[in-house]
């Protein structure tokens, strides 16, 4: 497979200049654009059987910040803090913390359960993105929908996770029907790995549809799919039918979800990154069985960027309609 050019003119991670770091007050900070950023336990491990630490986590995310932002800038945002690093207790947070910096923008939202208003934070410079990873905010989780208009999701979105035995492969396999099905349906979808054994089709809107519009066409998607394959694929969670199938998760096109962002770390033994694909590397995995074609540590990630640009720059500006079904 011959791998296409960088498109001209998107942003690449050697964009910005190294992370500048200076100590002030006994204190080291980083330099990002014009603030400073507090950085504490650069030496801690946090994929400890990779020997990666948070020195190194603070540094990838400095370095894939210009491809990252655009695709988690104005949405809100929940934390998935690792302080202890991978193995380690966690926790997820959805009130941005207090101790923050008063640049660190949040939007209040109205929480069902809590009965009262959550600030989620929101991502709206580099900065912010080390920030979060000083705070151990391994993954980057944001809304599909910017803050400005928290009712209209900016994709559709469908998780597409093997229950065991079935694994990578075979979420490449439902990942090419639905492409095939949105091709009917006249919709462009793109793939993304999850970091671990699934995969997430997104097929952009940008435009005025719902929640309560895209939640139940992504359902009827899923269960068309159940219905064609009723071995291979469930729409349900029913851990009956789990195993040995893939999950088409159509769940997460709701309001109060939230989805790992393109180019996030994952909280894995190995710090493996959501990393956007192109169709004929789903197709070449599952002709070849070579589900590691589809595995991106951190590393990787950062030299494949350099190379090849950001493959989901299309899913920020790509507006389409969804068809009457």
């Amino acid at each position: 497979m011959t791998s296409p050019s960088r498109p001209s003119g998107g942003p690449t991670a050697t964009d910005v200049p190294a992370l500048r770091k200076r100590s002030r007050d006994g204190k080291l900070q980083a330099e990002v654009g014009e603030r400073a950023v507090a950085l504490t336990n650069l030496d801690k491990l946090m994929y400890p059987s990779a020997g990666f630490t948070k020195g190194q986590v603070i540094d990838y995310y400095a370095r894939i910040a210009p491809v990252l932002l655009p695709h988690v800038r104005d949405r809100p945002l929940t934390l998935k803090r690792f302080p202890d690093g991978v193995g380690g207790a966690y926790f997820y947070e959805k009130n941005c913390p207090g101790h923050r910096p008063p640049w660190v923008a949040t939007v209040p939202i109205w929480t069902e359960r809590a009965q009262e208003d959550f600030d989620y934070c929101v991502i709206t410079e580099a900065a912010t993105i080390v920030w979060l990873a000083n705070l151990a905010d391994l993954e980057l989780h944001p809304a599909l929908a910017r803050r400005d208009a928290l009712d209209r999701p900016s994709w559709m979105m469908l998780d597409l996770d093997p229950g065991a035995p079935a694994g990578l492969l075979d979420a490449c396999r439902v990942a090419l029907w639905l492409r095939g099905l949105f091709t009917q349906l006249g919709l462009e979808v793109f793939v993304k790995s999850s970091g671990g054994k699934g995969l997430h089709l997104l097929a952009p809107l940008n435009g005025e549809r719902t929640y309560d519009e895209v939640k139940p066409f992504a359902r009827g998607v899923a269960e068309t799919l159940e219905g064609r394959f009723p071995d291979r694929i469930v729409s349900t969670q029913a851990r009956a039918k789990r195993p040995g199938r893939v999950l088409i998760d159509w769940g997460q096109n709701s309001q109060h979800k939230t989805t790992v962002s393109a180019y996030s770390l994952r909280a894995r033994d190995r710090p493996t990154v959501s990393m956007p694909l192109d169709w004929d590397e789903v197709e070449r995995a599952c002709e070849e069985r070579r589900p590691e074609l589809l595995f991106f540590e951190a590393d990787e990630a950062l030299a494949r960027v350099e190379e090849r640009g950001d493959l989901f720059a299309s899913v920020l500006s790509l507006s389409q309609e969804l068809p009457e079904v």
